[in-house]
């Protein structure tokens, strides 16, 4: 291969954009490039030095971002009412959202007589363990009815329990299963007990919920999957078993019209509903869940902020191309 002619000035100069592009963009190696180009790897280097002398190419290190600009971006681009981002170890960073929890429910000035919904989930349950201010005569209720599981973080009545105690609040309990049989449904809620505890759903001044994770249809099994399941299958994540994709439109599913649960209807009356998550996996469950309006405050990590923002980013690049 015939070398090209680098004598001539404007030449040189078309060169190095070649070379730049290659390198920077098309991430070729120095050898690849040479190759190509039939040049040495020694001109190679020599070149892509001078590309960066001549500024030609520009290398930036973005300035780091607080946390505050990070929350003010996340709190702009959702339209969140509040957004609140620790920076914590991995071991211990689910245990670090409680301070911002307990800081939006005095920003909240909840009180006697004030009503906390609360989800399930490990978020949820660090929160709750790492401790909440005292609100004396808070009502706390749990967010939905129980789960058949030995899990920790699905014991939504002792969530309760644990936060009424460290606020100094009355805890409310439902005994009834999140997801009962379409002829006991009824029978549950028709128990007085049951009836009143339920009937604090359309008095909720704050909620606590975690943002879970789609439950996926493994491929090998997708053709034997219920019409239900495959519906799921888009699904970015849910809040309290209210399924939603990305774009945060509400996904029925075989068994949402027996759910004992707070409905999508009251999470959206709730004047602020706080989302507790801190996983980078979670982005786009997080934004779907915004833009559902099931949840309309956050609490979460910097890498998870992180990872928000750049999956906005992304949707942003991926219209403007449409």
């Amino acid at each position: 291969m015939a070398r090209p002619a680098t004598t001539d000035k404007t030449t040189s100069r078309a060169l190095l954009h070649t070379v730049a592009r290659l390198h920077y963009e098309s991430d070729l190696s120095q050898v690849e490039i040479a190759r190509r180009l039939g040049l040495s790897t020694a001109t190679v280097s020599r070149l892509i030095r001078r590309a960066r002398e001549e500024g030609i190419v520009r290398i930036e290190i973005r300035d780091y971002a607080t946390a505050e600009e990070t929350s003010g971006q996340i709190k702009l681009a959702l339209g969140l009412k509040r957004v609140a981002i620790v920076n914590a170890p991995d071991v211990t960073v689910l245990s670090a959202l409680a301070g911002p929890v307990g800081a939006m429910l005095r920003d909240e000035q909840v009180g006697q007589g004030s009503v906390l919904a609360v989800g399930w989930g490990r978020a949820v349950r660090e929160t709750i363990r790492a401790g909440l201010p005292k609100f004396p005569g808070l009502i706390t209720v749990p967010a939905t009815g129980g789960m058949q599981q030995a899990a920790a973080h699905f014991q939504i009545n002792e969530f309760v329990r644990l936060a009424a105690e460290q606020t100094g609040g009355m805890p409310h309990f439902i005994h009834a299963p999140y997801l009962p049989s379409p002829e006991s449904r009824d029978a549950f809620m028709s128990d007085p007990t049951i009836r009143d505890q339920v009937a604090l759903w359309d008095r909720i001044n704050v909620a606590l919920v975690g943002v879970g994770l789609p439950h996926a249809v493994d491929p090998i099994h997708a053709g034997a999957a219920t019409s239900s399941e495959r519906a799921l299958a888009n699904a970015a994540g849910d809040v309290i078993r209210h399924y939603f994709d990305a774009d945060g439109q509400i996904i029925p599913w075989e068994g949402d019209d027996r759910l004992i649960a707070v409905s999508v209807e009251q999470m959206r009356a709730i004047p602020l509903t706080i989302g507790v998550a801190a996983s980078a996996a979670k982005a786009t469950a997080i934004i779907g869940a915004v833009r559902a309006r099931l949840i309309n405050a956050l609490v979460t990590d910097t890498a998870t902020a992180e990872a928000i923002l750049v999956r906005l980013e992304a949707e942003s690049i991926g219209a403007a191309k449409v």
